[in-house]
């Protein structure tokens, strides 16, 4: 029976069988070391029959083998054991050369190089690692949701309007209709609320912003939440608290060895974390950065980065909510603040100098949603499913949407969001 790498020290004298990839061959004098890589780990084979060693220089790496030796104890093998007297039998045939060496510790790629040949360069321990990271993290989404109670819902992805009521969706022909990719899941899990009351997704968006930025792509993972019977936006930011804090967590107990190879720093969530509304960030600024952003509908990403820096400093958090966005700049379903509609009841999580998670209270009345669509000069026609919900009877509900790739860019300090993305579609590439 086939074992894994991470568990030869439990089979210290015994018979073992282990398979995965050539991942390296080192032939020395009278010896060849050969290094196997499983999902696991690696594990060092120690080949001294001439014959093993003869057919060991004539096998690539990144040949597929099962290896059948004895496990055995020396201080000086990687995790403190090896494989001796082995047969090798190669399970498929000889692989092409990567594009770079693999059983190198650091990447010598470039990003366009790790991304044109992706179904190989992944195989790299350390492109691999910000993966687990992003697996161990979606793992800790979905607890902390499950935990409050909220139930997952997977909606479609081809939709019949633009949900943000933008231009930056991708058209498609839908037998003989027009019709989109989403930009979110936004309509369903509001509509779900009157379902379920407490719903969450993890799912492509698709956004067709001609950004070609390190942090934008034209599709990413989102993880979506929404939640009824809320008094305002206060109420959706503590669930995001709990659902940041299981994901951060998640990483730490799943993923620990891709945290360690990339010697990545968890952050600390606080118990609460610290918010500031828009205007007084505003009036902050220009207080203390010599720039006056006043007047402006949004934050620039260096007035985010000046953010990050102040709540660190004065809060001790690399976590801060800015409450409060001016309704201009948020979607036609967002509820107004009370006493100032020029603002709303939204928010956006900044960590380490980003924008990571946007929310806030929605609209739940029928006729606020007449009136802000014709207050924007849209006609309810293209949005009738959706505004049918509200017709029936919704309650107060709010939810939020938190960006997993970049989300793992800014736990690894990745400086591009596409080190993070499995097969990025953007504003070039549309392959592999």
């Amino acid at each position: 029976m086939r074992i894994l790498s991470s568990q030869v020290s439990k089979h210290v004298g015994d018979e073992v069988t282990l398979a995965g990839w050539l991942h390296r061959v080192r032939p020395l004098k009278s010896v060849t070391f050969a290094v196997l890589r499983d999902r696991d780990g690696l594990v060092q084979v120690v080949a001294a029959d001439p014959e093993l060693v003869t057919r060991l220089a004539d096998l690539p790496e990144e040949t597929v083998v099962e290896v059948v030796g004895t496990a055995t104890a020396n201080v000086q093998a990687p995790g403190g054991v090896e494989i001796t007297s082995p047969s090798v039998r190669a399970l498929s045939e000889p692989a092409l050369t990567p594009p770079f060496d693999l059983y190198r510790p650091v990447v010598t790629a470039a990003l366009p190089t790790v991304l044109d040949n992706a179904a190989v360069a992944l195989r790299h321990p350390r492109l691999r690692a910000p993966f687990e990271i992003t697996a161990a993290s979606v793992a800790g989404f979905r607890r902390a949701l499950e935990r409050l109670d909220f139930t997952e819902v997977h909606t479609p992805k081809v939709v019949s309007s633009a949900t943000e009521s933008g231009a930056n969706v991708f058209a498609l022909d839908w037998f003989g209709r027009k019709a989109y990719l989403a930009q979110s899941p936004q309509f369903y899990k509001q509509t779900m609320v009157g379902v379920f009351e407490r719903v969450y997704e993890v799912g492509p968006v698709f956004r067709a912003e001609p950004h070609d930025t390190a942090r934008h792509l034209a599709q990413y993972t989102s993880l979506d939440a929404e939640m009824g019977f809320v008094t305002d936006h206060r109420d959706v930011m503590a669930v995001v608290r709990e659902a940041v804090a299981d994901m951060v967590a998640s990483v730490a107990e799943r993923a620990s060895a891709a945290v360690d190879l990339l010697g990545v720093r968890l952050p600390d969530v606080p118990r609460e974390i610290p918010a500031i509304h828009f205007a007084d960030a505003q009036e902050l600024l220009a207080r203390e950065t010599g720039e006056d952003p006043r007047g402006e509908p949004d934050l620039a990403p260096a007035h985010e980065r000046w953010l990050c820096e102040w709540a660190l400093r004065e809060h001790g958090s690399e976590f801060l909510f800015v409450t409060g966005y001016p309704m201009v700049k948020r979607p036609f379903y967002t509820h107004p603040e009370p006493g100032r509609p020029e603002y709303s009841n939204s928010f956006d999580l900044l960590f380490r100098g980003l924008e990571l998670v946007t929310g806030g209270q929605r609209l739940h009345r029928h006729s606020d949603y007449l009136a802000a669509l014709e207050a924007r000069g849209e006609s309810p026609g293209p949005y009738a499913g959706y505004l049918a919900a509200f017709a029936h009877g919704m309650p107060p509900h709010g939810g939020f949407a938190l960006g997993l790739e970049r989300f793992v860019a800014r736990l690894t300090g990745a400086d591009n969001i596409r080190w993070t993305t499995l097969f990025p579609r953007d504003l070039h590439r549309l392959a592999p």
